[in-house]
């Protein structure tokens, strides 16, 4: 009985030091500090937070998102600066169906936020989904995704450049 309980206690040592040893190059990989967790969990927050108002006057709240030089990039256009970004959202027709729905949700996931000091990258898949009339079910407008460069100016994370593509593809220089 003891040397089974010797050949037990050995082999979970075993197993207990194999995973160990396996999991330290992901932890030497990743220098994830109290600061990154915060930093990741703040990135992500703006991210939502500024489609949360999509369909509610995000435009009126660019320069909550963006930086003051701000870039943001859809398809070959390029506006730069908070004025141009407001701009793209209000030269939405009034009959496109984001103006027009009677609903607008946009639903973002699978956040890939990279932080390193005060610049960070975030990528992330969303999908537009649009109600046309009261009681109809909801339809896929557009899907998508995202890449967002950051940067951390006076403790605030904000949208340095944003670049939005279809659901292939990864914008050039592009590192996760």
């Amino acid at each position: 009985m003891k040397a089974r309980l010797t050949g037990m206690g050995t082999a979970l040592c075993l197993a207990l030091g194999l995973t160990l040893a396996s999991a330290a190059p992901a932890a030497a990989k990743s220098q994830l500090t109290m600061q990154a967790v915060i930093d990741k969990a703040e990135i992500e927050d703006l991210l939502t937070t500024y489609y949360a108002h999509f369909g509610g006057g995000v435009q009126d709240k660019v320069g909550e998102y963006f930086a003051a030089d701000g870039e943001m990039i859809l398809g070959p256009n390029s506006y730069k600066g908070i004025e141009a970004i407001k701009g793209a959202y209000a030269a939405v027709p009034s009959d496109a169906p984001q103006r027009k729905s009677f609903a607008l949700n946009i639903l973002i996931g699978n956040p890939l936020i990279k932080v390193d000091g005060d610049t960070a990258t975030a990528r992330l898949v969303f999908t537009e989904y649009v109600v046309d009339k009261e009681g109809d079910a909801p339809r896929i407008l557009i899907m998508g995704r995202e890449f967002d460069w950051l940067v951390k100016q006076d403790g605030q994370w904000r949208i340095k450049k944003r670049q939005i593509m279809g659901p292939k593809g990864t914008p050039e220089g592009w590192v996760d």
